[in-house]
């Protein structure tokens, strides 16, 4: 009786549809990617900086503890955004010449308390951030955010008020633009001139 010989079995397709599979999971494998803060970094210039009144700048501190500490005082971060806001919107006294352009002015968009001992402007507020070096990420986040949120209500309500639509929606109706309407353009630049987002980070320092 003839010996039966076991037929062999052909490897190169298999090795087809394994890397056809490897393919297949690199192409619809998520990857779970770190987000962080979305901030441009200022260039590096020779210029000398402008001095800036005490009265324009709003510290914020944020000690190894994750205690934060705003204008020397002890606050929870529930109550930044409203203290931001009320800072920024102050008004007390007359601004910086709006685009570069005309003479200083007072705030006429302006409706916080015109106190004399706080900002002069929405254009020359500045918020100062320092953290500990001990100071955990999420904290720092946090703060952020809710600065940000401070310039997003002042923006959005000027822009409801002035053209009867949110800021996030005539930002969005410009992007769908491919930024080219002009109009639309010129509308979201009086928003963020009148606005501008000033915020600043102090390096990290052992902060008590």
């Amino acid at each position: 009786m003839a010996r039966r010989e076991n037929p062999e079995i052909n490897a190169g397709s298999m090795a087809d549809i394994a890397f056809l599979l490897l393919i297949f999971f690199l192409v619809t494998t998520t990857m779970d990617v770190d987000s962080g803060i979305p901030k441009k970094l200022s260039e590096k210039t020779t210029d000398i900086p402008p001095k800036i009144k005490e009265k324009n700048i709003f510290p914020v501190l944020i000690n190894r503890n994750n205690e934060l500490f705003v204008e020397g005082d002890v606050m929870e971060l529930k109550d930044l955004k409203d203290a931001a806001l009320k800072f920024i919107d102050n008004g007390g006294g007359l601004g910086n010449p709006i685009g570069g352009e005309g003479e200083a002015a007072s705030c006429d968009y302006c409706k916080g308390d015109k106190n004399p001992d706080s900002s002069d402007h929405p254009n020359k507020a500045v918020i100062s951030v320092e953290s500990d070096r001990g100071t955990e990420y999420g904290t720092y986040v946090a703060v952020q955010n809710e600065l940000l949120k401070a310039y997003a209500e002042l923006r959005n309500r000027l822009c409801m008020e002035k053209y009867n639509i949110s800021f996030p929606e005539l930002e969005k109706a410009f992007k769908e633009s491919s930024n080219k309407d002009l109009d639309l353009k010129a509308k979201v630049k009086y928003i963020k001139d009148r606005y501008p987002q000033v915020l600043t980070d102090i390096e990290s320092a052992d902060v008590q």
